[in-house]
Parts: structure tokens; C-alpha cells; sequence
């Protein structure tokens, strides 16, 4: 965590402006959930609840096949940018549609600077050791 924390404490890469903080502001700083990340997949369950019945239901029948499919994979469901899964459901589901919406907000999570920095949660000791 250290070397990861001590980059992050010396180059402030998004101007946050560690160096006038004390460790305990810089520690409070990188612990407030304050930065959206994209999930990297959601539970079956999770994707199930996310359509609409009305969109669902006005689907064609080749998309309805293909948004069965994804909620057929169970598990962790990969919905990074750029998977199929998350392409099948956005092109079932198109612009302005409330399942799209809801997708968006189930993919997209606020976490601190810390989670994502994959540090977790930082204490001021760490903040302090990390400037030593």
C-alpha cells in the first residue's frame, strides 16, 4: 500500500491538494466515496432486476433471446465497457429506456479514492508513513 499511496500523495494526480493537508485531512480525503468506477460485473440477480417488464415485453423476439442468454450466464456477469454482455443489453435496450438507466446505475458504483486506488481504506498512520 505504501509505494501505491506515496505515488499517489506526491503527484496528486487529480489536484486534490494533498501537499496543504494534514494527514488526517488526506487520510479523510482518500476515504470519501467521491469517484465513480464501473463495476466489473454483477450477480445474475442483479442484471435480472434491471429491465423493465413493459420495455422487456416490446422487445423482438431475437432481442428477448439474447437479453434471456445473458441472464441465463448466472454467476458474475462481465459488464465492463466493451463485453458482450453488456453490448447485448444495451443494444436490446436503446436510448432513453429506463432498463438502460437502471443499468448505468447498477454498472457504475461511488467509491473513495483509496478503493480505487485498490488500497482500501487509508488510516492517518498510513498517510503518515507514507510521507516519512
Amino acid at each position: 500500500m505504501s509505494t501505491v499511496l506515496r505515488t499517489e500523495l506526491l503527484t496528486d494526480p487529480l489536484a486534490r491538494g494533498y501537499a496543504g493537508m494534514t494527514d488526517t485531512q488526506a487520510a479523510s480525503s482518500l476515504n470519501t466515496a467521491n469517484r465513480t468506477v464501473e463495476r466489473e460485473s454483477l450477480s445474475g440477480a442483479e442484471m435480472f432486476n434491471a429491465p423493465v417488464a413493459s420495455e422487456y415485453n416490446a422487445l423482438a423476439a431475437d432481442k428477448k433471446d439474447n437479453v434471456k442468454l445473458v441472464l441465463s450466464l448466472g454467476g458474475a456477469i462481465d459488464v465492463r465497457t466493451g463485453t458482450n454482455a453488456r453490448a447485448v443489453m444495451l443494444d436490446a435496450f436503446g436510448a432513453g429506456t429506463q432498463t438502460r438507466t437502471n443499468i448505468g446505475n447498477i454498472v457504475n458504483q461511488t467509491v473513495s479514492r483509496g478503493v480505487e486506488l485498490k488500497i482500501g481504506f487509508v488510516k492517518v498512520g498510513h498517510v503518515k508513513d507514507a510521507r516519512a
